[in-house]
């Protein structure tokens, strides 16, 4: 039966009891993680969030009742305990932070029973995925969890200390909003005042902190919720949060720099990593050319080589072909993997494939210098050799190919150079590689709309030298856009904003608005532009991502409290689920069965 706890108070928490209160009577009250029953002695692992301390009971210093209760406690009781620090009397456990004392318990309460968990409450436990989830309110019990949670709590603390003093204000922007065509599908709520329309919830505050900067704040910053209505990753969910800024007066320089200082206080501060400043730049095309992606993972090398020209005029018509519809040829050496079985490297080939590639050519080199490959006897041995030669070919490594569009042979290589690195073991998580990305295309061609549309959105600054080839060529047009990339992962990304309404009347134009379907959409922002706008910039983080990469983690569902699954359902509380008739019936909503 639980107890209460009138008249106790807990004076510490488990791991802030230490060597420096030998002798002290402390409280102390959490989890029973395991117990130990010698008879006259019962020890007690007791949990709270800061880690585990050692309780005895002994018979000598206990109650024959006490010792009862003792004995009762199972795993996950919840409990309150008195008694006396001293040192451990058996051997000092060096894995736990209070390994050389222990508390000689003189009352215990129980102040809350529980059943057997479904799991053990433990570190790194090899529990399906859906178990954990379903019962998330146990997981969230096992240390590492709750570590994780506690550096995000760190991270948020140091991100509001640090933009406080750089002069951001902390300001709240609105959660039902007005519906807008561009971006990714938005999360509808229906409006029972308004029968027939509906909110939006927000993607991100975009909007919203560019009026603010036209208010004459300034400098604004906003740890935000954001929704988006999209198929789920490992680094995705549908509602997340960014760490969201904007700034007026200022151009690019300006707002890397306090990023970066921003980004070198968090992990110093959360973490105890020194990041190297200033950041290295790179441009989108070099991104591209030498990694396949605009999110760069520079922890190995393995960079792509274009060897468009040297089998120009070669004999293997996968080559040329691909040459003569505009693409390219380019290749990685995957160094030392030269005896790589065909088995893996059919595994390779059939993986390419999946990114949209017909094939992969591969060029083994053997260790006597000579060649095992899939195209050797269309070319010549100088050829050969050229190629060899300019892919820094060596005995014993590995070169695969592509041939095809520029964007399907940069996404087949950079994928596959992933692939390789992490069979290798060559993606240390210890290892903190920051890259900006900067002088992204400023439109991509939609093939489903049959238009330009904003890689970013619609309100990013061309780059002035770029901004004549709006009219003539739309696709070479460069933005004024900077991502930030660590590891491999876009963990923030931003741009200057365009400021004036020529410009921004030409975007509209170019991305196939008419002047009514722009006010329409974006008519309150316009609006507010007529009435002096400052020059402004922004940037926001993904802050479940950046958690995720300081935590070491694969997943962001490892640093998010309550997440959804792949589905984007709920598996602890059953959320989405049907709601009352009456519900509806107030919001002028019927659910229709779709006909299969």
């Amino acid at each position: 039966m639980a107890e209460s706890m009138r008249g106790m108070k807990r004076s510490h928490r488990c791991t802030e009891v230490s060597n420096a209160n030998i002798g002290e009577i402390v409280t102390v009250m959490g989890w029973v993680q395991k117990r130990r029953n010698l008879g006259n002695l019962i020890f007690i692992d007791l949990r709270d969030r800061s880690g585990i301390l050692q309780i005895v009971f002994d018979s000598k210093d206990v109650s024959e009742e006490g010792m009862e209760k003792a004995a009762a406690l199972r795993s996950e009781f919840v409990v309150a305990v008195t008694g006396k620090v001293v040192r451990r009397a058996g051997a000092v456990n060096e894995n736990l932070a209070t390994g050389e004392i222990e508390v000689q318990a003189h009352e215990l309460r129980i102040l809350s029973e529980s059943e057997t968990p479904p799991f053990p409450i433990e570190e790194n436990i090899q529990t399906r995925d859906e178990v954990r989830l379903k019962y998330r309110y146990l997981d969230l019990r096992r240390p590492n969890l709750q570590r994780n949670l506690m550096l995000r709590s760190k991270v948020a603390t140091e991100v509001r200390k640090f933009m406080a003093e750089e002069g951001f204000l902390e300001i709240e922007t609105p959660i039902l909003i007005k519906s807008t065509p561009e971006g990714a599908r938005d999360y509808l709520v229906p409006s029972r005042v308004h029968p027939g329309s509906f909110y939006a919830l927000p993607q991100s505050p975009q909007l919203f902190k560019q009026l603010l900067m036209c208010s004459g704040y300034d400098r604004y910053f906003q740890i935000a919720k954001c929704f988006r209505d999209e198929d789920l990753r490992a680094d995705r969910q549908p509602e997340f949060t960014q760490i969201d800024m904007e700034l007026s007066f200022v151009d690019i320089d300006d707002v890397i720099d306090v990023n970066e200082r921003l980004l070198a206080r968090i992990f110093k501060e959360a973490i105890g990593v020194e990041v190297p400043l200033p950041i290295p730049r790179m441009t989108w095309q070099e991104a591209m050319d030498r990694f396949g992606s605009d999110k760069p993972d520079t922890r190995f090398g393995m960079e792509l080589k274009d060897v468009s020209e040297i089998v120009k005029d070669c004999g293997f018509g996968v080559f040329t072909g691909a040459l003569a519809a505009g693409g390219s040829v380019r290749g990685i050496n995957a160094e030392g993997q030269g005896s790589m079985p065909r088995k893996k490297i059919d595994a390779l080939v059939e993986f390419a494939k999946t990114y949209g590639a017909k094939g992969l050519a591969y060029l083994c080199i053997n260790e006597d210098g000579s060649y095992k490959s899939s195209f050797a006897k269309f070319m010549t041995e100088e050829e050969l050799h050229a190629l060899v030669e300019a892919m820094d070919g060596k005995p014993g490594d590995l070169l695969l190919f592509a041939a095809d569009k520029n964007k399907v042979v940069w996404d087949v290589l950079g994928a596959l150079r992933l692939e390789i690195a992490k069979s290798l073991g060559l993606l240390h998580k210890d290892e903190y590689k920051f890259m900006w990305i900067t002088e992204f295309p400023l439109l991509e061609w939609s093939e489903d709309q049959n238009r330009f549309v904003a890689m970013h959105h619609p309100f990013t600054m061309p780059m002035e030298e770029d901004l004549d080839k709006l009219d003539t060529d739309p696709g070479a047009v460069r933005a004024k856009a900077y991502d930030i990339t660590l590891n491999g992962t876009e963990i923030g990304g931003g741009s200057i904003r365009i400021h004036q309404n020529d410009i921004q009347s030409k975007m509209f134009e170019v991305l196939g608005f008419t002047k009514e379907q722009a006010q329409n959409q974006f008519g309150f922002l316009l609006d507010a532009f007529k009435y002096g706008v400052p020059p402004h910039a922004g940037l926001a983080y993904g802050l479940d991502r950046l958690i995720m990469l300081m935590a070491q983690e694969d997943s962001i569902r490892e640093v998010i409290a309550f997440p959804k699954v792949k589905d984007a359902s709920c598996l602890m509380s059953g959320a989405p689920d049907a709601v009352d008739p009456k519900q509806l019936n107030e919001l002028e909503i019927a659910v229709v069965k779709k006909e299969m």
